[in-house]
């Protein structure tokens, strides 16, 4: 979607059905929906408009999906009428999966920093040799005076 064209109708689209979902739409099944991202074919014959809701519940997921479904040609009318276009986009709903991604990725994350802070803890602070191995130039100037 390199077209800024085609990136201006899927943004304004984006902010239509948000503002559709949030005033006008009255489903009883719709959760609280979240627009995440729209995009638009580069034709603009087609819309995927990605959603999240705010429950994890599968049978809210569901009802959600369908009352999107349901609305989905009150919807594509209020698109074709406010972008002013010969022809509307099919629009399709897609449940984006970010969030749940990121919680595991995230989780992961976590149990890996465990991991590692419970390898530091056994393999302890002791040094094999001396603290500090290394000559510093003051002691070699030091020596080298002393050895003359």
């Amino acid at each position: 979607m390199s077209n800024p064209r085609v990136r201006k109708i899927a943004d304004r689209i984006q902010v239509i059905v948000a503002q559709m979902l949030e005033r006008r739409i009255k489903d009883p099944r719709l959760g609280f929906v979240t627009v995440t991202d729209v995009r638009v074919s580069g034709d603009s014959q087609q819309a995927t408009i990605f959603y999240t809701v705010m429950s994890d519940d599968p049978t809210e997921l569901a009802a959600t999906a369908a009352a999107l479904e349901s609305a989905k040609g009150l919807l594509r009318s209020e698109v074709a009428k406010q972008l002013g276009m010969r022809h509307a986009p099919t629009l399709e709903f897609i449940h984006d999966a970010l969030p749940e991604t990121a919680r595991h990725l995230d989780e992961v994350l976590a149990r890996a920093k465990e991991q590692d802070e419970a390898v530091a803890a056994a393999r302890g602070s002791v040094y094999a040799g001396d603290e500090d191995p290394y000559k510093k130039a003051r002691d070699l100037d030091v020596a080298d005076l002393e050895d003359d």
